[in-house]
């Protein structure tokens, strides 16, 4: 029995693989377009502060949004094969990338964060993935942020947050 089986993925993962038609976003760090366990003809940029492909592959910016990205559409002949390889992958990155080992966890302002959310809602998203911690909270920045998730919930898109990227120092 292998680890998909065990969280019942197997079935689910037989029926489908899902459909380009169908559009995610990732709104996280650039992607390494060229990893050779993605399936790059599904993946699309949001134009944003930079462009969504790896610009230091070294940087823990890159790691994080390819990691996510291979979850969601690495090819399912890779050794962790992902839950929607044929859907298309809308990255709008908003990490700043720097070294690795250089950085804290990659963060950004919830005016960033409102931003990538509204033009993954403009781009077709359907979901949209965050998996990401906020830096300088703000009330104007809360509220903006809090406007652009209003946004996506009144166009029918699902919001699935991470929990626990912050890391006590």
């Amino acid at each position: 029995m292998g680890p998909l089986d065990l969280i019942k993925l197997t079935p689910l993962m037989a029926i489908t693989s899902g459909r380009p038609e169908i559009r995610l976003g990732l709104v996280d760090g650039p992607v390494a377009m060229n990893h050779p366990d993605l399936s790059s003809e599904h993946i699309r940029e949001i134009a944003g502060n930079s462009g969504g492909a790896c610009a230091r592959a070294n940087s823990t910016a890159c790691a994080h949004g390819t990691f996510v990205a291979g979850i969601l559409c690495a090819k399912r002949s890779s050794v962790a094969p992902a839950i929607c390889p044929d859907c298309t992958l809308l990255v709008r990155p908003i990490f700043a990338e720097t070294p690795s080992g250089s950085e804290q966890i990659p963060s950004a302002k919830p005016q960033e964060l409102a931003t990538a959310i509204i033009k993954c809602v403009e781009a077709g998203a359907r979901v949209i993935n965050l998996s990401l911690a906020l830096a300088q909270p703000s009330t104007k920045g809360e509220r903006e942020l809090e406007e652009a998730l209003d946004h996506a919930a009144r166009r029918g898109v699902i919001a699935v947050a991470a929990a626990g990227n912050q890391r006590s120092p």
